[in-house]
């Protein structure tokens, strides 16, 4: 069945790195099950054993991709405690590296236009892997004064818009957007001017929230 020995219950994950590659360099809408499935080497009937269909792949390769964003940020969040602003900003670059380093999970995930609600499974990462970047914020907020403070859910947002648009237009090779900053420039002096708007930070710029 199989060139590479996949038939010993790793035929799935061998189809999701497969698809990887393929939506890295296709996009998610540009292969087709019978291109992946002779990517991993295995017949495209074989394929049907693990997905419906095209969707159901990228869903998975998401799902996947939501469970190692979820751990990346976890892991930048306890790396800045116990100062909320330090986890805050490093939530923030996690975000960038994790765009760089799973090109293919990162489009699966916010590209594709698969829905997290299409399996309960895909839709538990996500909202784990998200709700991260909410309780940096929900954190971070309990420095901002009161008549300046916007919701947590507001504050988390407007961060991931900023992050996901440097990711989008210069972390990621898009044509025609050139910058001569580095992304991680862009992003970290972006952040800091939102939170000095916010009151967040002093012209000094102490970290110690």
């Amino acid at each position: 069945m199989s060139k590479r020995g996949y038939h010993h219950g790793n035929l799935k994950q061998a189809l999701v790195e497969a698809a990887l590659g393929l939506i890295e360099t296709k996009g998610p809408t540009g292969f087709t099950l019978s291109e992946a499935a002779k990517t991993a080497g295995v017949t495209p009937a074989a394929v049907y054993r693990h997905f419906e269909g095209r969707e159901d792949l990228i869903a998975e390769i998401a799902r996947q991709g939501y469970q190692v964003f979820a751990d990346l940020l976890e892991y930048a969040y306890e790396s800045g405690q116990p100062s909320a602003l330090a986890s805050f900003e490093a939530v923030g670059r996690a975000y960038l590296a994790f765009a760089r380093k799973y090109p293919g999970h990162y489009v699966a995930m916010f590209e594709s236009g698969i829905s997290t609600q299409r399996t309960p499974e895909l839709n538990d990462a996500a909202t784990r892997a998200l709700g991260v970047l909410e309780r940096a914020a929900t954190d971070l907020s309990q420095h901002i004064p009161p008549e300046n403070r916007p919701p947590p859910q507001m504050f988390s947002a407007h961060i991931w818009a900023m992050s996901h648009g440097v990711v989008e237009l210069f972390a990621r090779g898009t044509p025609g957007a050139r910058c001569a900053f580095p992304p991680e420039d862009l992003l970290e002096t972006g952040i800091g001017i939102y939170l000095r708007g916010l009151g967040l930070l002093p012209q000094d710029a102490e970290k110690d929230a």
